[in-house]
């Protein structure tokens, strides 16, 4: 297997919600260095990956507005690999792109999709198992994605259900998809992890550029025929104009729904890397250093007094004085204060849309 017919495709078009007010629409999470280790989450995706794959195959999809934010913090790669997105159209179209992108330079490629805000724990052992799936459908026409063994009944994570087991290797974590469910209530989660059967879809994918566009074709024939039409104009100088055509047509569309969910040459890779989605604030608590108190603190002058199992992230530059908080969320970022329980997080998302519409009202 040739390391140069092997890419990765970033994802980093979101605009992070439920991290506000530290995420905003003007700088998502992925920009951030939410870990507080001097790299932001899209640059440790980059990091990751790079240790297997040569900078020149890399692409970054993402919003038109955060072309530049990318190839500031990513100086390895050149404006042709950053592929700018006129509209938010879900997973569907960005790796129908990227992929159409991809088969224009190498038809024999095996592409690796991953999410640019993703925490992994077990670097070496994860690259591992993607080189493992790298080398499977190389040889077949499969699509593969990464499946996490639940420690918990999470409902904030789709699940995948297992069938047989596929022999490959001599290896006795590969197996065929039975069933993808979206997020779960709390009951049927506590059976899926009781089962045995069922592990978390981590949306990460791994399957040849010919193995997904064939899957376009079949499942989703409108998003192809919208790409495919104008295939010849890709690295050209009308491509952005195209695309921007395209986008103002496509259906919003996840892959999940649109592809995986239809296919039946989907396989799961399944292991433990210690893997999270970063997705709220209590996932960064749960994956955060945190003080004798449970406390997971951002910031230099802060000062606790009977408060515990909080996550508090304030500017350096601000003094904050806390009294008698638990479980609680306290963010302030660009003269915004998000004071809200960590059990009732999903409600940010609410939040926000509140705080524009009174934003708009007063204009």
């Amino acid at each position: 297997m040739e390391n140069c017919k092997n890419y990765c495709v970033i994802m980093a078009g979101g605009i992070g919600s439920r991290f506000w007010p530290l995420s905003t629409a003007n700088k998502p999470k992925q920009f951030l260095d939410i870990l507080g280790i001097g790299r932001t989450l899209l640059q440790l995706t980059y990091d990751r990956f790079s240790r297997i794959i040569p900078p020149q195959n890399f692409f970054v999809v993402t919003s038109e507005n955060y072309k530049d934010l990318v190839l500031s913090q990513l100086p390895e790669l050149k404006k042709s690999q950053v592929l700018s997105e006129p509209l938010r159209r879900n997973t569907a179209p960005c790796i129908a792109y990227a992929t159409y992108k991809i088969l224009s330079i190498c038809p024999e490629a095996n592409v690796i999709v991953a999410p640019s805000d993703h925490l992994i724990m077990k670097e070496d052992y994860f690259l591992e198992e993607i080189t493992n799936g790298l080398r499977y459908v190389c040889n077949n026409d499969v699509l593969l994605t990464l499946g996490l063994q639940p420690n918990r009944p999470e409902t904030g994570y789709g699940y995948i259900q297992v069938a047989e087991k596929v022999e490959f290797e001599g290896k006795d974590n590969l197996f065929r998809v039975k069933t993808f469910t979206e997020k779960p209530d709390r009951k049927m989660a506590e059976v899926f992890v009781e089962t045995g059967e069922f592990y978390w879809n981590s949306g990460i994918f791994i399957w040849s550029a010919k193995a997904i566009l064939n899957a376009f074709v079949k499942h989703l024939p409108e998003v192809n025929a919208l790409f495919e039409y104008g295939k010849k104009l890709i690295n050209t100088p009308d491509e952005m104009h195209y695309i921007n055509k395209v986008y103002s047509e496509c259906p919003n569309i996840s892959i999940d729904y649109g592809v995986m969910e239809k296919a039946d040459n989907v396989y799961v890779l399944c292991a433990d890397f210690g893997w999270s989605d970063l997705g709220t604030w209590g996932s960064l608590y749960e994956n955060h250093t945190k003080d004798k108190l449970d406390n997971a603190l951002s910031g230099n002058k802060i000062f606790l007094y009977d408060t515990e199992k909080c996550i508090i992230n304030l500017p350096d530059n601000k003094v904050a004085v806390i009294q008698g908080l638990s479980d609680y969320i306290v963010v302030e970022s660009e003269n915004t204060l998000l004071i809200c329980k960590k059990e009732d997080e999903q409600q940010i998302r609410q939040f926000v849309a509140d705080v524009m519409l009174s934003e708009e009202k007063a204009k």
